[in-house]
């Protein structure tokens, strides 16, 4: 077959790659919000309640959140190259960070929007079909965070997590406006709306707060949790028959990818090949209970016995 038919074999073949999971529950995250946020936008306008429109701006910024999310599953799964070595399951970490400073800036949008309708509030208009789309738009998170969270676990994506993470507060948003809605449409308060607006505020900041702590925590080299810690001391005794002893124990997460380093001792009567079998053996072990990890062994010899 000629060079350049194989050539344009392999260019279709790489061209129809399927998507990742990751990557398309990032894509339904985003198709989801621009859904809700629409309905959101134009019963806020025709309702005239600060906290639908509030909720509104919520979903937008879980849009730009899950756009963040779409390219940030793509680029950290890229392989290391020449300029990143050590791969760039960071850009996830960076794009947590980022969605929480997003966050921030929509809450205070929403506090001053709240703000001015507390000091002059306006009765809420087709109140029941505005209640009918929070409950609506809250069923539709609820599905799709449900599936987000599933994905982010088993690909272990803080991008995707993250996500999820903003949808289930956009539930209880939602839910929250909804009830708010209801009590004003019984009462007559018209005054509640706009004290719902921040009480939806306060919770987004809340969630901001944990988001850029979790990212910045893992952008600084944090180490696992200490029952994935307490996994690979499990697996390294293992091997107690093989080894002297073990110390030194380093961990951190870059994106999905967990690295983890340690020292082991070994009888200094061993040879090349049978420390390089141990080696491989405890790096095999680790990386089936670590996927993807980064594993690497460092061996220092006994010394000498008296």
């Amino acid at each position: 077959m000629p060079k350049s038919v194989k050539n344009a074999e392999n260019s279709d073949q790489k061209a129809a790659k399927p998507m990742s999971q990751s990557s398309r529950a990032a894509l339904l995250s985003i198709v989801s919000n621009t859904l809700l946020i629409s309905l959101k936008l134009i019963m806020g306008i025709i309702s005239g309640s600060v906290s639908i429109i509030s909720e509104a701006i919520h979903s937008a910024t879980d849009l730009v959140a899950s756009c963040i999310a779409f390219f940030s599953v793509g680029r950290s799964s890229m392989p290391a190259d020449k300029e990143h070595p050590f791969g760039h399951g960071k850009i996830e970490n960076v794009s947590g960070v980022a969605e929480g400073i997003l966050i921030f800036v929509a809450a205070g949008f929403i506090i001053n929007e709240a703000v001015g309708k507390i000091t002059n509030p306006q009765p809420i208009e087709q109140a029941g079909l505005a209640i009918g789309v929070m409950v609506f738009s809250a069923l539709v998170n609820i599905v799709v965070s449900r599936h987000l969270y599933r994905v982010s676990v088993k690909e272990k994506s803080m991008a995707l997590e993250a996500d999820s993470l903003h949808l289930k507060t956009d539930v209880y948003a939602a839910l929250g406006v909804a009830a708010g809605l209801s009590l004003a449409l019984v009462t007559g308060w018209d005054i509640l709306d706009p004290l719902i607006a921040i009480a939806v505020a306060c919770l987004i900041l809340k969630e901001a707060f944990v988001l850029c702590k979790r990212g910045v925590a893992f952008l600084l080299d944090s180490k696992l949790s200490d029952a994935e810690e307490a996994k690979i001391v499990e697996i390294i005794q293992s091997h107690g028959d093989e080894l002297v002893d073990f110390h030194k124990l380093k961990t951190s997460r870059a994106g999905a990818t967990s690295t983890i380093d340690f020292h082991i001792t070994l009888n200094p009567s061993m040879t090349v090949e049978q420390a390089h079998n141990i080696v491989g053996s405890l790096k095999c072990d680790i990386a089936q209970e670590f996927s993807p990890s980064r594993v690497s062994v460092h061996i220092d010899p006994a010394p000498p016995e008296s």
